[in-house]
């Protein structure tokens, strides 16, 4: 899938849906996958126990790396060692993220998410992830994108280099506000795969990205 060189603009983080058996999230991100260029896939465990969590990694985490994107495991060091993903999504708090990003960078991409407000995200940066998400996992339910995490994702993309990622709403038209932030990358679940076909879905995102996003300097 990814084959193309990357592109110079906002790329997509799609977030994992939840599944009730490993095979039904294997079909869902081989579909949306199938459908262009994603830089990296969250996979969050939902309300599955520990077990059935870490079988439905084993099954994800080969199908994001064959498609040239990262897999990324949410809330569990175990589990994400025992797959071989490619890094680590830990919310919490600043000294948290520093002790993990001290323990498994620079092996692992450690990111965080779920920041509220300008103080708390400095705070963050300070630990030095990889990335910071300015949204809520699963909490795309609304059209548009939160219009504080675009505000947080305008500050931070204009005065912060380490990159953010901004969560869209759960419709695709609402990446062109997320990708005028200038934000790094734009996370989209229930946009991608509320859709009929994802792999269509992550076709007209990427369409829309190449259309809209501001273009990043070599």
């Amino acid at each position: 899938m990814n084959n193309e060189q990357t592109p110079q603009r906002c790329r997509i983080v799609l977030i994992a849906p939840p599944a009730a058996t490993t095979d039904e999230l294997a079909r869902k991100l081989t579909d949306a996958l199938s459908g262009g260029d994603v830089a990296s896939v969250l996979l969050p465990p939902y309300e599955t126990d520990e077990t059935l969590f870490q079988n439905m990694a084993e099954a994800a985490v080969p199908i994001i790396q064959g498609a040239g994107a990262a897999a990324i495991i949410v809330g569990n060091t175990q589990v994400a060692g025992r797959v071989k993903a490619d890094g680590l999504h830990m919310e919490g708090s600043a000294s948290d993220l520093a002790a993990n990003v001290q323990r498994f960078s620079p092996k692992l991409i450690v990111g965080t998410g779920n920041i509220k407000n300008r103080h708390t995200a400095l705070e963050i940066g300070e630990a030095q992830p990889d990335y910071v998400l300015f949204g809520k996992i699963g909490a795309d339910t609304t059209p548009e994108a939160h219009p504080r995490n675009v505000e947080l994702a305008d500050w931070w993309a204009s005065m912060i280099e380490i990159p953010c990622i901004v969560q869209a709403g759960n419709t695709l038209e609402s990446i062109t506000d997320a990708a005028a932030t200038g934000a790094e990358f734009i996370a989209l679940g229930a946009a991608v795969f509320s859709h009929d076909k994802p792999a269509e879905a992550i076709k007209e995102a990427n369409r829309l990205l190449d259309e809209h996003a501001p273009r990043f300097e070599d």
